[in-house]
């Protein structure tokens, strides 16, 4: 009787030190860690789970088997930083305040983020990789962030910072990123969740593939896009006008690894990069490719170059699950693999990514969540960067602030299918007019449409995915869609009107900064 009751009595005095620190006893119920792996400029075209011709992935595949497969994954504004922003504040570019990629852009860390919501839930949160922000992170425990380079660092020996300064780190920088967070997850606090953002440089341009890579070009050919050769008609003249084709404004030097070694690459490795492309190199200079052949030429050099970049990601991506698997954490960790958006790998005969088109519209998004996410399974919703603050807020059981514009993935998660869910989106570009000197625009986009409009220039254009999925025909003036055009102009005012996006047309770019002059390739 004496051992009943002394139970009892501990049971209601735990229950009651538990109802007054909510953060211990949501602890106690074994809420569910997050792995948040983040890259640079990959597209859903270099995975293997979403169909690619080009590549394989079989780390990120499996991460897809083991879950589900977002096939209408969208951003709000295609540009590195603006894309953090979005995801760690829920917010449109100008609401955060990060519109672009500017050096008189910077993150205003003071705002609420889902980072610093999750500490206040008991979650220990933590950052390691590119940060891109500028401002010093805020809401992380712990952070070790690239430095140098507006933030974009360097593949190799890469200079980091964190609260205790800033350290010179020897290696690849996608190989450290990793040791960076495998020795987080080692050393944390076992007794608390977390929350750890591992995000990769990788691919971002220059596209420099890892030293364990740095073999010999094999001379295998990547098949090449349908648009490789677009001529950009029956188009607006935005189209025509940027500078980011593969044909005339990769750099040779660093883009294209004409010549010798650039000075970012330790001289140690520098033998083993002449190696990799000194036969193509020679062949290049003795008989130079001109016309669509040279277009050819720079668009395999590219993707090589990128498609390494994305395997050293994938590699990653490995050694973190083989990590969850090793320590039993994988049964309770939620893990979430996306970019900062798409990119272009030829289409349109581009690189980069900014515009609305689809392919630098998309990202990929893949997540993990062993007893809830249904292993292959496939989300058909349209879901946007917008909505992770607010999903990974739900997953942890916190709730999220209600000027949040997104909406929560956790439904979508879990196999249903919301009926309020959405069947538009917003878009905003905002970067001009360097670099690559593409238009600001907006638009909506629904299942089967596309709206334009590129207000600095006045042109709008209109998109039948269905009947051009490819994107090659405006039907914006065609009579035929003028009902179409008039549904799409009320639902683009519409969703202007949510989000809170009150002067768009009037939104003018900063002066134009100078770049420094840098040979293009050759024509």
């Amino acid at each position: 009787m004496r051992l009943a009751s002394l139970g009892m009595i501990v049971a209601v005095t735990l229950a009651a030190i538990l109802s007054s620190f909510p953060h211990i006893a949501a602890a106690a119920e074994s809420r569910p860690n997050i792995l948040f792996i983040f890259s640079d400029d990959h597209s859903q075209q270099a995975i293997g789970a979403y169909g690619s011709k080009i590549n394989r992935t079989p780390h990120l595949d499996r991460l897809a088997a083991e879950g589900a497969v977002f096939r209408n994954s969208f951003v709000t504004n295609s540009i590195c930083g603006p894309c953090r922003a979005v995801i760690l504040t829920g917010k449109y570019s100008h609401l955060n305040g990060f519109r672009d990629n500017g050096p008189q852009t910077i993150f205003d860390g003071s705002q609420t983020t889902f980072p610093k919501l999750l500490q206040q839930a008991g979650y220990q949160t933590a950052l390691v990789g590119k940060w891109h922000l500028r401002s010093d992170p805020t809401g992380f425990d712990h952070w070790n962030v690239l430095s140098g380079g507006g933030g974009q660092g360097t593949y190799y020996d890469p200079e980091m910072k964190s609260p205790q300064g800033t350290s010179k780190h020897e290696g690849y920088v996608t190989d450290i990123t990793t040791d960076l967070a495998l020795d987080w997850l080692r050393g944390r606090d076992q007794a608390r969740p977390f929350m750890l953002m591992c995000q990769h440089k990788a691919p971002h341009r220059e596209w420099q593939p890892g030293p364990n890579r740095l073999k010999p070009l094999s001379g295998d050919k990547i098949p090449e896009p349908a648009t490789l050769f677009d001529d950009y008609s029956n188009r607006s003249p935005a189209a025509r006008n940027q500078e980011m084709s593969i044909a005339h404004d990769l750099i040779e030097r660093p883009d294209l690894k004409l010549g010798e070694p650039p000075a970012s690459i330790p001289e140690r490795w520098h033998d083993a990069w002449r190696q990799r492309y000194e036969a193509e190199n020679k062949a290049f200079r003795d008989n130079p490719p001109t016309g669509p052949d040279r277009v050819r030429w720079n668009y395999q050099r590219y993707m090589h170059d990128y498609l390494d970049c994305v395997a050293g990601v994938d590699d990653s991506v490995g050694r973190l699950l083989a990590y969850l698997d090793e320590s039993g954490l994988a049964k309770n960790t939620v893990v979430i693999y996306s970019s900062d958006q798409g990119f272009y790998l030829g289409e349109h005969g581009w690189y980069d990514k900014r515009w609305m088109y689809e392919e630098s519209l998309r990202t990929p998004l893949l997540v993990r969540w062993p007893g809830v996410v249904k292993p292959g399974s496939e989300v058909q919703a349209m879901t946007m960067n917008l909505d992770y603050a607010q999903t990974l807020l739900d997953i942890a059981g916190a709730a999220a602030p209600a000027d949040m514009q997104g909406a929560s993935l956790l439904p979508l998660l879990r196999g249903e299918a919301p009926q309020s869910w959405r069947n538009s989106l917003y878009y905003h570009y905002y970067e001009f007019p360097t670099p690559h000197h593409v238009e600001p625009h907006y638009g909506v986009r629904t299942e089967r449409y596309k709206l334009i409009h590129f207000y600095r220039i006045k042109e709008w254009e209109l998109f039948d995915l269905r009947q051009d999925p490819h994107e090659l025909r405006s039907v914006a003036d065609d009579p035929a869609y003028a009902s179409i055009r008039a549904e799409l102009l009320t639902e683009l005012r519409r969703l202007q009107t949510r989000y809170a996006d009150s002067d768009p047309d009037t939104y003018t770019p900063p002066p134009e900064r100078k770049p420094a002059k840098r040979p293009k390739a050759r024509s």
